[in-house]
């Protein structure tokens, strides 16, 4: 009878193990999902990450918790995605900062993020938009590029810190428009935003939600939106490509991020469940209502997006000489 038991017992661990990973383990996520954001509450970043939370909640039938560990620009967040266990319980949502741009301005970095974390899907995508203080006689992105021109090493341009989208998405403007204009470097978009307005700078490639209602309100012009096409959230605005700078994309974007050796069966089920839920219109109206469309993806996809997003960047900071002080 023992010898009976030992073969069934053996048996059935070697159909366990023949089983794919979603039927030998328990289903996934059976307990709950942490999110990390790493940047602080409030932000674009944290925003569309609560309203994904919120619908991945409501399809797992489990808590999905939004944390968000903050400082040295998105590092100290991924960093601590990348030390956690692979097994999909602990994921980022990452930004091109993190995920990207860090490492190629950073001369140490505590973890490789092409290596140590793995994409699993895009999740929010939004376009900078070309503002300009309305002293500025331009009505249309070549006069802008003319009015430049005329008035060489004059003109001075902000952002929101240096090495950010906003800060390179004007480095790639001066360098194929062929222009010179002086980088003002603010610590955050808003009070960048608030020079511009004064008149103390005279132009931003700023975020679209914080910029709309200064458009709306006639104390900025809206020249340009960065993306290749014409925004969704904003299609009164021509895009830069379309204006005369082919080719020129550069967006904000968010995207779920898993710790390198997650099971692909775990990554497909997370990117599947997260395009369904961003897919529902509800959700759509509530990202389109802080300036941000819903983009889902693949986990293939998403890492083709990935890739030629650090190779875009890497041209940039190359040729713009951008560096930063550690």
């Amino acid at each position: 009878m023992k010898i009976k038991k030992s073969i069934a017992s053996m048996l059935c661990m070697s159909a366990m193990a023949a089983l794919p990973f979603g039927l030998a383990q328990a289903a996934y996520p059976d307990k709950p999902v942490t999110i990390i954001v790493a940047f602080p509450p409030g932000g674009a970043t944290d925003v569309v990450t609560r309203i994904l939370g919120a619908g991945l909640s409501k399809a797992w039938g489990q808590t999905v918790v939004v944390e968000n560990r903050t400082g040295a620009g998105g590092n100290i967040g991924a960093y601590h995605v990348v030390k956690a266990a692979a097994d999909g319980y602990t994921l980022l949502m990452g930004s091109s900062a993190e995920t990207v741009i860090n490492a190629l301005l950073y001369s140490k970095m505590p973890y490789d993020s092409a290596k140590d974390i793995v994409p699993v899907s895009k999740v929010g995508s939004a376009p900078l938009v070309l503002v300009v203080h309305p002293k500025v006689p331009a009505g249309n992105t070549q006069e802008l590029i003319e009015y430049i021109k005329a008035n060489s090493g004059k003109i001075n341009y902000a952002s929101s810190g240096t090495g950010g989208p906003q800060h390179l998405a004007a480095e790639e403007f001066k360098r194929v428009t062929d222009t010179s204009i002086n980088h003002i470097p603010y610590k955050g978009g808003s009070p960048a935003i608030t020079d511009l307005v004064g008149g103390q700078v005279e132009l931003f490639f700023a975020g679209l939600p914080p910029a709309k209602p200064f458009i709306q309100s006639g104390k900025l012009r809206a020249l340009a939106v960065t993306t290749e096409s014409r925004s969704e959230l904003a299609p009164d605005i021509p895009s830069l490509s379309e204006s005369g700078l082919p080719g020129f994309n550069i967006e904000n974007w968010q995207g779920l991020f898993a710790p390198a050796g997650t099971p692909p069966e775990i990554i497909d089920k997370i990117a599947a469940d997260a395009a369904a839920v961003l897919n529902q219109q509800e959700v759509k109206d509530k990202l389109a209502a802080q300036g941000v469309s819903a983009a889902p993806s693949s986990p293939a996809e998403f890492t083709r997006f990935t890739d030629a997003e650090r190779k875009k960047y890497a041209q940039i900071i190359k040729a713009a000489h951008v560096t930063i002080q550690q």
